[in-house]
């Protein structure tokens, strides 16, 4: 099986996390987690109390911090300088705050590096904000999954009742809208889809579809270049 880099992109609520660890765990490829790695940085900052707009505090307890993910068929495990901090790090405190610690340069710069090297021997599944313009540029497949704010807000609302997390739609929709305003507006390296991504709306299709699409499109690549 050709060993390629899949990168998956789109804004939040997209369901990217959870379609790229299904198309990993069907293809046999390694899921990483780009968006947890961002997740850390932010708990961490929060458990310490460092400001999430001072860049220079937060790169350099970037460089103290260890980020491990652990991959176990669909279930994935993030570590924090050894603990297993998958649970906390999921957090609404952090989910607020993920967006200011991603739009700095320094972090960015730091995490793409790490990103960069789990994916450098190929077969594995990335997805976040700019893997295909910024971490993966030359990924062999790209896809921009997207759906109207209103279809994402739906299904993130859906998952907390089902966690029994007492949620307000229309404030989980306010601040998906503020996520993507954040994420598309940022200085570095914004929330855009890539000239060669192909894009996949997902609106009116499970995830069990748009695993499949991708899996079909990947495939077809493997065709193309026998």
């Amino acid at each position: 099986m050709n060993k390629i880099n899949i990168a998956i992109d789109g804004p939040a609520g997209a369901g990217k996390s959870t379609v790229a660890r299904m198309v990993a765990e069907q293809l046999g490829f390694t899921y990483i987690d780009t968006g947890a790695m961002y997740r850390v940085v932010t708990w961490k900052a929060l458990k310490q109390r460092v400001d999430v707009d001072d860049e220079s505090a937060l790169a350099e307890l970037l460089k103290e911090t260890e980020i491990g993910l652990v991959q176990d068929g669909l279930e994935s495990r993030v570590y924090c300088d050894g603990a297993d901090r998958s649970e906390q790090i999921r957090a609404p405190e952090v989910t607020e705050r993920v967006s200011y610690v991603a739009a700095h340069r320094k972090i960015r710069e730091d995490l793409v590096k790490r990103q960069q090297a789990l994916a450098a021997s190929g077969g594995t599944v990335m997805d976040g904000r700019d893997i295909g313009t910024a971490v993966l540029p030359d990924a062999k497949l790209k896809v921009y999954l997207t759906a109207p704010v209103e279809e994402r807000a739906r299904r993130r609302y859906d998952e907390q009742i089902k966690k029994g997390i007492s949620t307000d739609f229309d404030q989980l929709k306010q601040d998906i809208e503020t996520r993507d305003r954040l994420d598309t507006e940022r200085d570095v390296t914004p929330l855009r889809q890539a000239e060669d991504a192909i894009l996949l709306d997902s609106t009116d299709m499970s995830v069990e579809e748009v695993v499949s699409s991708i899996i079909s499109l990947k495939n077809k690549g493997d065709d193309q270049l026998e």
